[in-house]
Order: structure tokens, then C-alpha cells, then sequence
């Protein structure tokens, strides 16, 4: 899927996408706009989204913290709530929420999900991507700090998205992360985008209404996910062509796209959507709004 295609506008017909910082390292928004193209199937599929989201929501009114309430305990930083992940064994779909020390965490921030599919889940027809550096035998890899339980059959296991909370439970933020963050196999973006497409908690354990919010969640934000899968590609091959460096294992960069979100944005993103008359009409092209801004490749600081 090209990133141009795989943009969403969270709040209006425009929206900033803000520069984050990794460890340290400015990774800059490259100039000029990027475009949404959504089309009606994907839409569909955001609007049922939608309505899981609202029905938990309508459960969690007046409960202190929204979906971290479901979580159901008082959260020590770094641990994996709940304890030892949700896994699914139909999907092979896994997550685990965890809290980062007040100095690692963006502002607004009480902590994050983080989304992973097992080997068993995956398309056939994925595979592994190797550089040359990573491949010699001497290249120790970097520890992980956010490194997903060990479920399922087999080792390989591929991040899909890293999903923030505010204290009051909202989803505000997504992001990517380089590989020696959770040590994950790294996957090319097309490939993470099948696996988003097949997570779903449906026989998971855990929480069941944390599953299927997460789940919902993530369909909810899908282009957006698919784009910043696209740009955490772009960063990682503009990081090795500058630098020259062992990029999965620099520890210099930990997050390598990013998004603000925000759900009332996003729900009534889609009321206008729906509202305009070519929704219903047939054979009509996709759907395209301008985001003023987008990842490209990173820029030192």
C-alpha cells in the first residue's frame, strides 16, 4: 500500500503531525502534504469500529481512568499488564499495556499498548527482513526493553503498533518502534499491515472488554497505522543511508513514526464522510482530505 494512500485526518479537513524526539534524535517531518485515501469498504469497517467503541464507552461512563479501569490494578512501571500478555491462540494476535517512568513518557501520557502477531498468525507469504549488518554472526543485538512474553509455538513474533493513553484512558498517540525496542523480527510494512488486518482477541485472554476495544481500536485507526508503518520504513532506511550504522540495533532510535489521535476527531471525521452525497454513490473514486504533514525520513537534531 503506498503511504499516500494510507492516511487518515484524525480531526478536520488538516492536522499538524508533530515531531517527536528518540532518545535524544529529532526525527523531522518532511515538507509538503500528504493525502487521504480511504474507500467506502474501509469506512464500513471504521464505523463498526466506531460503534464497539462507543458501546464500551457507554459501560465505562463516570468510572475514573475509561478502559485502564477494565485493566482492573494499580500499575508498577515497566511490568506487563495484564501479567503475561493477552494472547490469542485463533489469531495468534498478543498485547501487553506498560507504564514508562514519568521522564520516559510524552507529555499527556499514562502509558502504552503494544501490539504484536505471532509466527502461527502471519501470512504464508511473509518473511523476514535481513540487512547484511544485521545478518553477521558478531552483530550482538541491542536488549530489548519492552520485549512481549514468549506465547504461541514459535519465536518469531512482529510489532504491529504501540497504542498511548492519557490518565483518563483516551487513545492520544501511535507510534512504531525500532526493532531492539520490543526485539522483535522485523517485517517490511506491507507485510505488518496484513498482520494489523488479522489481529483480532476474539478468544483471547485477559479482560474481554480490553480485547475488544483494543481490537476495535485498532480498525478504528487503521490508515493511520498503515501509514506510519510505511514511514517507520522510510526513517529506518534514511537512518542506515546517513549513518552507516547497524539502524535496527541503534539505541539512538527508539520510536521512529508517530501520530497524535484523537477519537472525537475521528468519529466525526467519518459523520462528515458519510454525510457527503458521492458516499453513496457507486464507482466513485476514494475519499481524499490533505494532512499538512508527514514522516518521511529522519533528520538529526
Amino acid at each position: 500500500m503506498d503511504p499516500v494512500q494510507s492516511v487518515v485526518d484524525p480531526a478536520s479537513a488538516s492536522a499538524t503531525v508533530n515531531p517527536f524526539r528518540s532518545r535524544g534524535v529529532v526525527l523531522g517531518p518532511k515538507s509538503g502534504p500528504i493525502r487521504l485515501r480511504v474507500d467506502r469498504a474501509e469506512i464500513a469497517e471504521m464505523r463498526a469500529a466506531a460503534e464497539v467503541i462507543g458501546e464500551i464507552g457507554n459501560v465505562l461512563a463516570g468510572v475514573p481512568g475509561g478502559i485502564l479501569a477494565a485493566l482492573g490494578q494499580a500499575m508498577v512501571e515497566w511490568r506487563h499488564y495484564p501479567p503475561g500478555d493477552v494472547y490469542d491462540p485463533r489469531s495468534h494476535a498478543q498485547f501487553f499495556y506498560h507504564v514508562h517512568p514519568p521522564q520516559r513518557r510524552e507529555p499527556r501520557e499514562h502509558g502504552h499498548f503494544h501490539t504484536f502477531m505471532r509466527a502461527e498468525g502471519m501470512p504464508a507469504a511473509a518473511r523476514p527482513f535481513v540487512l547484511p549488518e544485521t545478518a553477521i554472526a558478531d552483530a550482538a543485538p541491542s536488549p530489548p526493553q519492552a520485549a512481549p512474553c514468549k506465547r504461541g509455538g514459535r519465536e518469531e513474533v512482529s510489532h504491529i503498533i504501540a497504542i498511548a493513553l492519557s490518565p483518563e484512558g483516551q487513545p492520544i498517540r501511535l507510534f512504531t518502534t525500532n526493532r531492539w525496542v520490543t526485539g522483535e523480527t522485523w517485517y517490511r510494512a506491507d507485510d505488518v499491515i496484513q498482520m494489523l488486518d488479522r489481529f483480532t482477541l476474539g478468544g483471547g485472554d485477559g479482560p474481554r472488554l480490553v480485547n475488544r476495544w483494543l481490537s476495535a481500536t485498532m480498525r478504528l485507526f487503521r490508515p493511520q497505522i498503515a501509514c506510519l508503518l510505511h514511514l517507520r520504513d522510510e526513517a529506518i532506511m534514511g537512518w542506515r543511508r546517513r549513518r552507516r550504522s547497524n539502524v535496527l540495533e541503534d539505541t539512538r532510535i527508539e520510536v521512529t513514526s508517530g501520530f497524535d489521535i484523537d477519537l472525537a476527531g475521528q468519529l466525526a471525521f467519518l459523520d462528515r464522510l458519510e454525510a457527503e452525497p458521492r458516499a453513496a454513490a457507486p464507482g466513485r473514486p476514494a475519499w481524499s482530505l490533505r494532512l499538512a504533514e508527514g514522516w518521511g525520513d529522519g533528520q538529526a537534531g
